[in-house]
């Protein structure tokens, strides 16, 4: 078993910043990829960013330029740098981790971004 925990998110200002972070626990012994997505209400889930284990990212298109995701191996957290951020990045946030073929999603941390 593969435990997933986000944390980070909060309510911010357009044009304000937010961190989040991503930590996997439990018996994998080799994460692959791990990547950040989104829900907003009424929406599908997107994929905002992710990133291999030897660093390789993509990110999708509404966050390009203003979001970086990052990790380290040893902790076996990854993070996302979230910066100019726009009342449409108002969303549940996802952390999912990859491993042997297998997956394993967290309960999300919600970013409000509102004046």
């Amino acid at each position: 078993q593969v435990q997933v925990v986000e944390s980070g998110g909060g309510l911010v200002q357009p044009g304000g910043s937010l961190r989040l972070s991503c930590v996997a626990s439990g018996s994998a012994s080799s994460i692959n990829a791990m990547g950040w997505y989104r829900q907003a209400p009424g929406k599908e889930r997107e994929l905002v960013a992710r990133i291999t284990r030897g660093d390789s990212t993509s990110y999708g298109d509404s966050v390009k330029g203003r979001f970086t995701i990052s990790r380290d191996n040893a902790k076996n957290t990854a993070y996302l740098q979230m910066n100019s951020l726009k009342p449409e990045d108002t969303a549940l946030y996802y952390c999912k981790v990859s491993w042997n073929l297998m997956n394993a999603w967290g309960q999300g941390t919600q970013v409000t971004v509102s004046s």
